[in-house]
C-alpha cells in the first residue's frame, strides 16, 4: 500500500469515527430539547396583529397606489432576471466565474468564493436582490403608525437576516471548506457546541458568546480592591479602597442596572471605570444587586427604591459621616434613581447633592430600537410569564437585547460554533454580556406597564412610596450622558427625559458609540469622542447643530464636573472599622450567587 493510500484509509477512518460521534451527539442533542419548559408562545415572537397590519396597509397600497407597487415589483423581477441571464451566459462560455457584481459589500460574504465561484455569487446576488425587495415593500407603507411601521420594518428584517445563506451549512463556503479540511471534525466539534448550549440553557437555544473558563469573577474580573460593607435581601454595599494620599469628602454611590452585574464597570484595570474614579481622589461605593429567584416574586419598585436606593444612600452617609452623597444611576438604575430622587425632593430631603444619569430613560415616548419588544403582544406573554415563574429569567432578557444586534449576537456567534466548531473567544464582554440576572416578577411588570408602555414618570403619574412623582421634581443638579448609536435607550429619548428635569444646572453629554462603549471609554484608549452643547436643552436637532466635538473620552470632563461638587480634601478612608465591619472582600458575594430554581 502506497503512502497515499494509506493517508486515504485514514481519513476515511477518521470521517466514519466522526460520523459515529454525530450519531451519538445527536441522541444527546434530542434528550436536551426534551428538559425544554413550557414558555409562554407570545416570548418567541410578535403577535399576529403586525403581519396583519402589514398586510392589509400592502393591499391598500395596491389597491390605490397600483403604480408603485408594479414599479417595485418590475424592478425586482428585472434584477433577478437580468442577473440570472448573465450568470447563465458566463457558464455558457465554458468559463467557471461569477458575472458581474454590484451587490454592495457585506461582511456575512467575506469569502472569497462568495465573489468567483458561480454558484455561491448566485446564491449571494439573488439574497441581497430579495432582501432588497422585501425591505423596500413594507418601507413607507401608507395608513399605518409610526410605531407599527417601525415594528413591521423591523420583524421584517430580522426574518430577511435570519435566511441569509450564510446560516445554512449548505450555502457557507467557510463551513464547508472547513468540514472537508478536518474530515468532518468542526461538525463533531460544532455539533457538540451545540449540544452543550442547550443543556446549560435547559433546553433552549441560547449561544455561548465568550469562553466561560477563561474568566473568574474577583480572579481576572471585578479585581479593584474593596470591600462589602453592608448587606440586606436587596443588595451588597462595595466601598473600594483609596488610592490617593487625599479625597473628597463628598463620597459618591453607583446603583448599576439590576439586568446585569456591576462589574461591566470594573472589568479589567485597563478600562475600569471604578478604577478610574478611585484614582481620581473619590470615596467610591457600588451597589451589587441580588440575583433573584422565585421568592422575590412580590418585590416591586417601591421595594428597589426604600431597601435599595434609601438605604444604600442612608449606609453611605452613615459609614462616612456626611449629610450628603453624590450619586450616579446606569440605564435602569438611573430611571429609578430619578424616581427616588423626586421622592426624596417632595419629602424635603436634601441628601443628594448632585446626580449622574448614564444612557438614562426617563421619557419612554422614543423608546428607540427596543420599543419594538414593549407593545402588549410581548408585555402580555411577559406578564402571563412571570405570574407563573416569580421571575422574568434572564435567558428572555438576553435573547430580547441580542436580537437587537441579532447579526452580531446571535448569527455570527452561532456559525462560528456549530457549523465551523470554533471555541468561543476569551472576550470579557461578551462573558459579562451572558452572565445576566433574573428580574422579579413585579417589578417587571410594574417597569414595563407603567413606565415603558404608559409613561407615567414623564407625565406625573407614577406612584413612589405613596405619592406621585414627576421629573420636574428633581431640582438638584445634574450631569447625563447618552450615546448616538445606543439601542436599548435612544439618546433623543434621554435629553426628552432631561430635559423634562427641573434642575437649574443640567450638563447633557453624547458620547460616540453604544450602551456599553460609550460609557465603558477610558481616556488611556482615546477610542471615543463625545459632544457638548452649552446652550439650553431644546430638541435632538438643535442640539447636534450647535454641538462641539471633542475627540476625547468624557470621563474627565466629568471628574471635574464630579470634583467641583464633592467638598474639600479629607484623609483616606479605608473600608472597614469597628463599627463597619467587613462583610467578604470585594467583589462580594451576590455578584457571584446563583439563584435557586
Amino acid at each position: 500500500m502506497t503512502t497515499e493510500d494509506s493517508a486515504a484509509v485514514a481519513r476515511l477512518d477518521r470521517l466514519n469515527a466522526n460520523l459515529v460521534k454525530l450519531d451519538t451527539l445527536s441522541k444527546r442533542l434530542t434528550l436536551a430539547l426534551t428538559h425544554r419548559k413550557n414558555a409562554d408562545p407570545a416570548l418567541s415572537g410578535p403577535g399576529e396583529d403586525v403581519y396583519l397590519k402589514a398586510a392589509a396597509a400592502y393591499v391598500a397600497e395596491m389597491m390605490q397606489n397600483p403604480g408603485r407597487i408594479l414599479e417595485n415589483q418590475i424592478a425586482y423581477w428585472g434584477k433577478s432576471l437580468k442577473h440570472y441571464v448573465e450568470a447563465q451566459a458566463a457558464l455558457a462560455k465554458g468559463e467557471f466565474k461569477a458575472p458581474a457584481d454590484p451587490t454592495p459589500r457585506d461582511k456575512r460574504f467575506a469569502n472569497p468564493l462568495w465573489e468567483t465561484h458561480p454558484f455561491f455569487n448566485y446564491l449571494k446576488q439573488q439574497y441581497l436582490l430579495n432582501a432588497e425587495a422585501i425591505t423596500g415593500a413594507v418601507a413607507d407603507l401608507p395608513n399605518l403608525e409610526p410605531g407599527d411601521q417601525k415594528r413591521i420594518e423591523y420583524f421584517s428584517r430580522q426574518i430577511v437576516d435570519m435566511f441569509a445563506p450564510t446560516n445554512f451549512l449548505g450555502t457557507n463556503p467557510d463551513a464547508l471548506e472547513r468540514a472537508v479540511e478536518t474530515d468532518g471534525e468542526s461538525l463533531v466539534q460544532g455539533l457538540e457546541n451545540l449540544v452543550r448550549d442547550i443543556e446549560a440553557s435547559n433546553g433552549n437555544l441560547l449561544v455561548t458568546l465568550a469562553d466561560k473558563e477563561a474568566f473568574h469573577v474577583g480572579k481576572n474580573l471585578a479585581t479593584s480592591p474593596g470591600a462589602v460593607v453592608y448587606r440586606n435581601r436587596m443588595l451588597e454595599l462595595i466601598q473600594y479602597a483609596p488610592s490617593t494620599p487625599t479625597v473628597h469628602a463628598t463620597p459618591l454611590l453607583i446603583f448599576p442596572p439590576w439586568i446585569n452585574k456591576f462589574y461591566i464597570m470594573d472589568l479589567k484595570p485597563q478600562n475600569s471605570l471604578i478604577k478610574w474614579i478611585v484614582d481620581q481622589g473619590f470615596t467610591l461605593f457600588v451597589v451589587s444587586w441580588v440575583n433573584p429567584d422565585s421568592s422575590y416574586a412580590d418585590v416591586g419598585l417601591d421595594d428597589y427604591i426604600r431597601d435599595g436606593y434609601l438605604q444604600a444612600m442612608a449606609e453611605v452617609r452613615r459609614i462616612t459621616g456626611e449629610k450628603q452623597i453624590n450619586a450616579v444611576g446606569y440605564c435602569i438604575a438611573g430611571t429609578t434613581l430619578s424616581l427616588t430622587l423626586a421622592h426624596l425632593a417632595k419629602a424635603g430631603d436634601k441628601s443628594v447633592k448632585s446626580a449622574t444619569f448614564f444612557t438614562t430613560l426617563t421619557d419612554f415616548a422614543d423608546r428607540g430600537e427596543v420599543g419594538v419588544f414593549l407593545n402588549d403582544d410581548f408585555v402580555d406573554g411577559i406578564e402571563r410569564q412571570v405570574a407563573v415563574d416569580g421571575i422574568l429569567d434572564k435567558t428572555f432578557m438576553s435573547r430580547t437585547f441580542s436580537f437587537l444586534r441579532s447579526n452580531d449576537l446571535i448569527y455570527q456567534p452561532a456559525i462560528k460554533s456549530y457549523m465551523m466548531g470554533e471555541a468561543p473567544p476569551a472576550f470579557d464582554l461578551l462573558y459579562w454580556n451572558g452572565d445576566g440576572t433574573n428580574l422579579p416578577a413585579r417589578m417587571a411588570v410594574e417597569y414595563l406597564r407603567g413606565l415603558c408602555q404608559r409613561d407615567e414618570f414623564a407625565t406625573g403619574a407614577f406612584p413612589v412610596l405613596g405619592g406621585m412623582v414627576a421629573p420636574a421634581d428633581i431640582k438638584l443638579p445634574v450631569f447625563a450622558v447618552a450615546c448616538d448609536t445606543d439601542h436599548i435607550a435612544a439618546w433623543k429619548g434621554s435629553m426628552a427625559g432631561i430635559r423634562r428635569f427641573g434642575s437649574k444646572d443640567k450638563t447633557f453629554i453624547l458620547s460616540q458609540s453604544g450602551h456599553i462603549a460609550g460609557i465603558i471609554n477610558p481616556p488611556s484608549k482615546n477610542k471615543y469622542g463625545h459632544y457638548t452643547n452649552d446652550a439650553a436643552l431644546t430638541t435632538p436637532e438643535a442640539f447636534r447643530e450647535g454641538a462641539t466635538f471633542h475627540k476625547e473620552s468624557w470621563w474627565p470632563r466629568w471628574g471635574k464636573w464630579l470634583a467641583e461638587r464633592s467638598g474639600k480634601q479629607v484623609p483616606p478612608r479605608v473600608p472597614g472599622d469597628s463599627t463597619n465591619p467587613v462583610l467578604a472582600p470585594a467583589p462580594g458575594t451576590y455578584v457571584v450567587a446563583v439563584p435557586n430554581t
